[in-house]
């Protein structure tokens, strides 16, 4: 008999010393049960930072929750400043399988996708 290995999927952060930058990676499937670890990433921060930037480079699989709070991070990105240029979400490193879904999902209209 096969035993299926269930891995956790990580959210981690890191704030850039001046604090107008963060970091956020996902590590395994970026899906709902890590929505409370994403949205804590990010909020609740001292000063908001101007560009967020998410690292896509380990996350194997990524669902519609998961673009619902990529949304949600831009709206909360945007509602923080006055000028949209001011404040940018770029998605990073995704493999194939994520990217193609990003891109099926028109999300490089909204997002930067590298």
């Amino acid at each position: 008999m096969a035993v299926l290995e269930r891995t956790t999927a990580r959210v981690d952060s890191e704030l850039s010393e001046g604090g107008d930058a963060l970091t956020i990676r996902v590590c395994g499937n970026f899906d709902f049960n890590v929505h409370r670890e994403f949205q804590r990433a990010y909020q609740n921060l001292p000063l908001s930072p101007k560009h967020f930037c998410i690292d896509l480079s380990e996350t194997y699989h990524l669902d519609s929750a998961a673009l619902g709070m990529l949304l949600l991070l831009r709206d909360h990105c945007l509602g923080d400043v006055d000028d949209e240029a001011q404040c940018t979400v770029e998605l990073r490193n995704a493999n194939d399988h994520v990217e193609n879904i990003l891109l099926v999902s028109n999300f490089d209209k909204i997002f930067t996708i590298r």
